[in-house]
C-alpha cells in the first residue's frame, strides 16, 4: 500500500518528462523564419548598412538562440565596426553550440589579436590546424595575422592652448 503512492508519482513524472521530451525539435532543425533573416543580415552587411545587419541578426539570434551562422556574421559585423571585444564574445556562443566550427575559430583568433591576447590566439590557431589536418586556408590566414601581431595604439595627441597674454 506505501509503494502504490510512489510508484504512481514516479509513473506520472516519467509521462511527463517524456511529454516535454518528445515535442522539442532536433538541433539540427534551425527556425525558417531566423534563417530568412539570417539572409537578409548578409545582405544588409553586403550593402554596407552595419546598423542594419545588427539589428536584423539579433533578431534571427532572438528568434532560434541555435542559429551558429547567425552569432558568427554578428561577430564579423562586430569586427567591422572595431569591436573586438563584442566579436569574441560572439564567436564563443558561436563555437558553444558547434566547438569545431574551423571559421569560427580563425574569427575569434583575429578578433583575440586585435585585443592584444595572441597567446589566446595561438591557441585558436592550434585547434584549427588539428580540425583541418592538412592545409586549409583558414590556419594559413590565422597564422599571416598572428605573425603580423595586434595593431598599435598611438595616445592621442591634443594640441596645446594657446597662451593668453596677461596685461
Amino acid at each position: 500500500m506505501r509503494y502504490t503512492s510512489v510508484a504512481v508519482a514516479a509513473a506520472l513524472a516519467m509521462v511527463s518528462i517524456s511529454a516535454s521530451l518528445h515535442g522539442q525539435r532536433p538541433d539540427d532543425q534551425i527556425n525558417a523564419k531566423s534563417l530568412a533573416l539570417l539572409q537578409q543580415g548578409k545582405a544588409a552587411r553586403a550593402a554596407g548598412n552595419l546598423d542594419g545587419a545588427t539589428d536584423v541578426l539579433e533578431t534571427a539570434v532572438a528568434v532560434d538562440p541555435r542559429n551558429r551562422l547567425a552569432f558568427i556574421e554578428l561577430a564579423e559585423v562586430a569586427d567591422a565596426r572595431g569591436l573586438p571585444g563584442k566579436a569574441i564574445r560572439l564567436y564563443r556562443e558561436a563555437l558553444l553550440l558547434e566547438p569545431n566550427d574551423v571559421s569560427a575559430l580563425k574569427g575569434q583568433g583575429e578578433a583575440l589579436v586585435a585585443k592584444g591576447a595572441v597567446a589566446r590566439a595561438r591557441a585558436n590557431l592550434a585547434r584549427v590546424k588539428v580540425l583541418c589536418k592538412g592545409g586549409c586556408p583558414e590556419a594559413s590566414e590565422l597564422a599571416a595575422v598572428i605573425a603580423k601581431g595586434p595593431p598599435v595604439a598611438t595616445a592621442q595627441v591634443v594640441p596645446p592652448k594657446p597662451a593668453t597674454a596677461k596685461e
